[in-house]
């Protein structure tokens, strides 16, 4: 039965970062992931990570444009901590060996993004978080002694003790079939997002609620579900991200009219003002008939106004995404976008080290909520968010490591969920699909938890979710064998999905205003006096969800009319 003192669950910027932390503190260390590392989603970020790097910037600036991002629902000795601590986050970075772009005089190049005072967000192309990803894990190699790996494992529940700490998990090698149980003096889960659980998403097919569901299941409260990040410039085909950095280089918004609309809603930072912003005002300039496209589903982002061989420079991902994906050429004509799900604010509740309401439980990155980003995160802010509460994790984990023996985990939960995978490989093919009960659940949530909501369609969506949930009980698959049977895992991965989908809409019901990323047509105005606070949604047996309240941690920054 293999023993850790830390065992971190997902391998991206999070959880590599943690291993690295960890592993510093001299501490044995596990990093298990369903992909190989590389294959993490933070691959996909590809903007850039802000940090007040230019002696003319300051860390509070940046932490006053993410509180006021957040509309007043980040907490700020969360954000506080994250922005006084980027500068010698990205210098790690940059020394460890990330080739962000120097500008003419040989300093770190900083790019203008969404919702900043100032141009603060270094970059490497328009790749960065695959950039930074690639060099931590070349420096993970470099503690083969220390950190083990396990790729490809696939975790199924995680452990608690007869105290309700949380001593392991149970997890499968995907190449193999085979089960084990891991001990762990402390758990990290670093697992990521939930986007797919929306139909069509920014995200990776790997994007499936895990660490959320897991976390819910054993007792760890999520927070702040209902803020779900639409991202201005999605591809209108098929959902592929087009990076902020476009704008941040220039470009402009159109409607079928020629106008640049943003300075409607937000004449001081018109393309660059917060995401929920820029969406809201394309949903309305396609919901009052001035959208573009065969349907008017569509807005033009016109990039021909950036010198053609800066967009070859910055911006060669997306040329190549464009040519590809939209058959457009971006240096030439506008491209087609739309708002598209790619982000969630909420997750696991943890405090500034990543610890959990669950003894021994910590989270970092896109799978937990410090909550630094609140209603609606900055672009170039999550990069920053998986590196600086990676790393703390890690730290506080190993630290609180030093002091405890090393717990001898059950097999019950194995056996348990060894019978759950027989279960699944048993059922009859008559049931419905996985891939069918999956593609109702995301064209569902996209309908009606999107850029804007209403009682009615969230009801709606909650009767469906609640559905699903009963028919994923017999979905039934195709793949009967052990050697990396997805239908398995895609089984699992539903249910987790589900779970945290029930999450979602149950606060934006519980929500009666409009704030960041939630605008409820039915409750248009922010309700300081009644909404100023965090919701948290618990496991409640086989019902929906139980719904609780966290304070909003306020430090230097009232809340105020949130304006670009």
């Amino acid at each position: 039965m293999p023993s850790h003192d830390v065992l971190i669950i997902g391998a991206g910027l999070a959880g590599q970062r943690a291993a690295l932390a960890a592993a510093d503190a001299g501490v044995t260390v596990a990093i298990m992931s369903k992909v190989h590392p590389v294959r993490s989603h933070s691959v996909a970020a590809a903007g850039g990570i802000n940090a007040a790097i230019n002696p003319a910037d300051d860390w509070r600036s940046h932490a006053y444009d993410t509180v006021k991002g957040s509309d007043f629902l980040g907490d700020q000795d969360a954000i506080e901590v994250m922005c006084e601590e980027a500068p010698k986050e990205v210098m790690h970075l940059e020394h460890i060996g990330v080739t962000f772009h120097r500008n003419d005089t040989g300093e770190l190049d900083l790019r203008a993004f969404g919702g900043a005072s100032m141009n603060r967000t270094a970059y490497v192309a328009d790749i960065t978080g695959q950039a930074i990803l690639h060099v931590l894990y070349e420096q993970l190699l470099k503690y083969h002694e220390t950190v083990d790996r396990y790729e490809e494992w696939f975790t199924t529940s995680l452990l608690l003790d007869d105290d309700g700490a949380c001593v392991g998990c149970v997890a499968r090698d995907l190449r193999t079939g085979k089960m084990e149980t891991f001990n762990a003096k402390n758990v990290i889960l670093a697992s990521g997002g939930a986007g797919q659980c929306f139909k069509p998403t920014t995200n990776g097919l790997i994007c499936t609620a895990d660490g959320m569901a897991q976390a819910l299941r054993v007792g760890a409260p999520l927070m702040d579900m209902e803020m779900i990040q639409y991202h201005p410039t999605t591809l209108v085909e098929n959902g592929f991200l087009i990076t902020e950095g476009a704008r941040g280089e220039g470009a402009h918004l159109l409607n079928a009219n020629g106008e640049r609309f943003m300075e409607k809603s937000a004449p001081n930072k018109m393309e660059l003002a917060s995401r929920d912003v820029v969406s809201r005002a394309e949903q309305i300039e396609i919901n009052e008939g001035r959208g573009v496209g065969e349907d008017g589903s569509g807005i033009y982002l016109d990039i021909t106004v950036v010198p053609r061989k800066r967009t070859l420079e910055a911006l060669r991902e997306i040329v190549n995404i464009g040519k590809d994906f939209a058959g457009t050429d971006i240096t030439k004509e506008p491209i087609l976008i739309r708002p598209g799900q790619h982000y969630i604010m909420g997750g696991i509740k943890t405090d500034i080290h990543g610890a959990t309401e669950v003894e021994g439980l910590y989270a970092a990155g896109e799978v937990a909520c410090v909550s630094v980003h609140g209603g609606n995160r900055l672009g170039a802010n999550s990069l920053l968010d998986t590196l600086i509460f990676g790393r703390r994790a890690g730290e506080h984990a190993a630290e609180r490591a030093q002091s405890r023996p090393m717990p001898t985990a059950s097999d019950a939960r194995l056996r348990e969920d060894e019978a759950w995978i027989r279960e699944i490989i048993a059922r009859p093919s008559s049931g419905r699909r996985i891939s069918e009960i999956k593609d109702e659940l995301g064209t569902t949530l996209n309908r009606h938890m999107a850029v804007f909501r209403d009682e009615a369609g969230m009801q709606e969506a909650l009767e469906v979710v609640q559905r699903l949930k009963e028919e994923a009980k017999s979905a039934c698959i195709d793949d009967r064998g052990t050697v990396f049977n997805q239908d398995v895992l895609g089984a699992i991965e539903l249910g987790y999905m589900l779970d945290a989908a029930e999450c979602m809409v149950v606060a934006a019901l519980h929500r009666k205003e409009s704030r960041g990323a939630q605008y409820r047509t039915d409750f248009p105005e922010r309700n300081d006096a009644e909404w100023l606070k965090h919701i948290t949604t618990s496991m409640n047996g086989d019902g929906a969800p139980q719904v609780g309240y966290a304070p909003v941690t306020i430090t230097q920054w009232q809340p105020e009319e949130r304006k670009y």
